[in-house]
């Protein structure tokens, strides 16, 4: 694939989850819509999402969260800190180790 289309669809999926997340609270099937294009993108175009991209996905029903919008979001009380991050759509929780 060549590098400008490979820098043309990163851009895309960039501008597609900012406008996602901005959208999120006003009208949440338009961010879901435009999530899933930014997902379809990448996985047409064999592009990795970098991890700031991919952490707005639910890791198990794969669907858009926007934090505090439809996840929740709490840090933890153990010695290894971390983020817990809980889907509102189906439940799932999962953390994120905070390096100190």
């Amino acid at each position: 694939m060549k590098l400008a289309a490979k820098k043309i669809a990163m851009e895309r999926m960039e501008i597609l989850i900012e406008n996602a997340i901005s959208n999120a609270k006003l009208n949440p099937e338009l961010s879901q819509r435009q999530a899933s294009i930014a997902r379809r993108i990448s996985t047409r175009h064999k592009i990795r999402m970098p991890y700031y991209l991919r952490m707005v996905f639910c890791k198990k029903c794969k669907s858009f969260i926007a934090p505090g919008i439809n996840s929740r979001i709490r840090l933890g009380r153990t010695s290894v800190k971390s983020i817990r991050i809980s889907c509102n759509l189906c439940g799932h929780t999962y953390r994120k180790i905070i390096s100190q």
